[in-house]
């Protein structure tokens, strides 16, 4: 499981798919989650809007699964 680290209180989902290289650019979110199954934290979520915070895990088939690392942990 890959890390990423977030220097704010949340990110969307669509952001960590841009992040992830899952897609190029912001406007392709909509398309991705509505062809493709994402996981929040276990459970399917087709929200690009989504907030995602500290410790929560994405899993993108066939790109990765991710954690989500708040700058309060190590930092």
């Amino acid at each position: 499981m890959e890390q990423i680290r977030i220097d704010t209180e949340f990110i969307t989902l669509g952001q960590l798919l841009k992040m992830t290289d899952a897609i190029d650019s912001g406007g392709m979110a909509k398309w991705f989650l509505s062809e493709h199954l994402v996981y929040v934290n276990g459970e399917v979520d087709q929200r690009r809007g989504r907030k995602l915070r500290d410790k929560d895990i994405v899993n993108i088939p066939g790109v990765g699964k991710f954690q989500l690392v708040g700058s309060e942990n190590g930092d």
